[in-house]
């Protein structure tokens, strides 16, 4: 018997209502917005803020239940089950393209492997780092006693390297003594421990739009509440940042000042004069992500500078210009917060990485790093000027000539879908990075973050180029 067509498609149509309602709850259950034993909504409660019937809500918890999810208690109504599933960061916040989730491009990048290319990642390649460099110290290491081998590191972390960060603070107008800085293992664990100290799971947390796609995922893991302010080429839009503090009262605002990620653009002094006087205004914190400092010519503007830590914490890390394997972060902040965050590090993590502190200070005190650094500004410059120049042969346009980094924030032409792009380059091997995957308001869908450091092999721009024209063509074929 042949079935009706209409009905049929008012099938599928109410099975697809009855799945939107079953993750909007099986989301609430992740992000822990409903907790083991709370109380759902009522099924009239629900099908009103739904927008769907009373019918579908009923079907959606019945199937809830019977997966295990919620439990129906008669006459009481429908209560989240005490074994409830395990924090699943995929479900926090909106569902997104998978080519544009937050942990794609991470993934892509790490899982490459040797023979992959992937101008999407945020690092350089392993022949742009100081090897030699890091071999001597790991021979002179090898010769050392035993603790520097084998004991747990201080709480603060080794007193020695924390002088030469106050050191290298100092130069670019940032006042610190060494009892203000606390070593982490990677500047993504000095973030994760401050959100550890300073928020709680639904506070506001503020974030540029766009930003690095990191901070969306473990400010998930969090369970903050992201709010987006657009950043222009000076900074973020002050009329509407100052908007946004008035609305949500945000906690925390987290930002690069310097080497901005993904944009390349630069602080300036009126906007971060303002940005801070906006934060005294709304008690609002401040960190400041300063990862890419040593890729400057010139020092730009710091709001940890403006401000003396007073309400702005300044973090980074050495994973950019010395080597992403040897993990190594600071955090610097007012005295009482270090105390506290020391306690914090000591609850989580116990002692600090002794081993790679006693690299990093090796390689920092050697006279080299400084001429590597300087040697990497000038191939990175170099490299931005030849990447830009091929980009635009293709028709994509870098938002700004960035004044320093290893990124370009690019429009591509004739506004097509970056996260396409990325689909068909990865079937190539190459990993791009779409603009959306920065973005908390999807509003980058034509725009792509380079590493220019990463495309200097010419593979990487054959299948750019085969993967625009692929992504132009109606079926998504060339």
């Amino acid at each position: 018997m042949v079935k009706d067509p209409v009905r049929m498609n008012g099938e599928a149509a109410e099975g697809t209502r009855v799945s939107m309602v079953m993750t909007t709850i099986r989301q609430r259950i992740a992000g822990r917005s409903l907790t083991p034993g709370a109380k759902l909504p009522s099924v009239r409660g629900l099908a009103g803020t739904l927008k769907v019937s009373t019918s579908t809500v009923v079907d959606a918890y019945e199937r809830l239940v019977a997966e295990g999810a919620i439990l129906s208690r008669p006459g009481s109504g429908f209560y989240v089950a005490n074994q409830a599933a395990p924090f699943s960061l995929s479900e926090v916040g909106p569902r997104l393209d998978r080519a544009v989730d937050p942990f794609w491009v991470s993934r892509q990048s790490l899982d490459a492997g040797e023979g992959g290319l992937k101008p999407g990642c945020g690092w350089l390649p392993p022949s742009w780092l100081p090897e030699e460099s890091i071999r001597r110290a790991l021979r002179a290491l090898s010769r050392s006693e035993g603790p520097s081998l084998a004991d747990y590191g201080s709480p603060l972390g080794l007193p020695p390297l924390r002088q030469l960060i106050s050191r290298r603070m100092a130069e670019r107008g940032i006042e610190a003594s060494p009892d203000q800085i606390m070593l982490t293992e990677s500047g993504t664990q000095a973030i994760d421990l401050l959100c550890r100290f300073l928020i709680e799971p639904g506070d506001t947390v503020l974030v540029d739009d766009p930003c690095y796609f990191n901070f969306h995922a473990l400010l998930r893991a969090h369970r903050a509440k992201i709010v987006g302010v657009p950043y222009t080429a000076s900074g973020p839009d002050l009329q509407v940042f100052a908007e946004i503090c008035a609305e949500h009262r945000p906690r925390l605002y987290i930002t690069n000042s310097a080497v901005h990620n993904p944009t390349g653009a630069v602080l300036s002094p009126v906007t971060a004069h303002r940005v801070l006087k906006l934060a005294d205004q709304f008690d609002l914190t401040v960190i400041e992500d300063d990862i890419f400092a040593d890729f400057e010519h010139a020092a730009a503007p710091r709001l940890a500078a403006f401000d003396g830590l007073d309400r702005v914490i300044h973090i980074g890390s050495f994973s950019k210009t010395l080597s992403a394997s040897a993990r190594c972060g600071f955090v610097a902040a007012k005295p009482e917060w270090i105390e506290g965050l020391t306690d914090l590090k000591i609850a989580t993590t116990f002692g600090g990485g002794r081993l790679t502190a006693e690299l990093v200070l090796n390689v920092l005190s050697d006279g080299n790093y400084r001429k590597h650094v300087e040697a990497l500004r000038t191939r990175l410059s170099r490299a931005m000027v030849e990447v830009s120049a091929k980009l635009k042969g293709l028709g994509i346009t870098p938002w700004i000539e960035p004044q320093a980094g290893m990124f370009l924030w690019c429009r591509l032409p004739d506004d097509l879908d970056a996260a396409r792009v990325a689909r068909a380059a990865l079937e190539r091997n190459v990993v791009l990075a779409p603009g959306n995957a920065f973005s908390l308001s999807q509003a980058a869908t034509g725009f792509m973050r380079f590493n220019v450091s990463q495309m200097l092999d010419p593979r990487v721009f054959d299948v750019l180029g085969h993967a625009l024209m692929q992504a132009q063509a109606p079926d998504g074929r060339t």
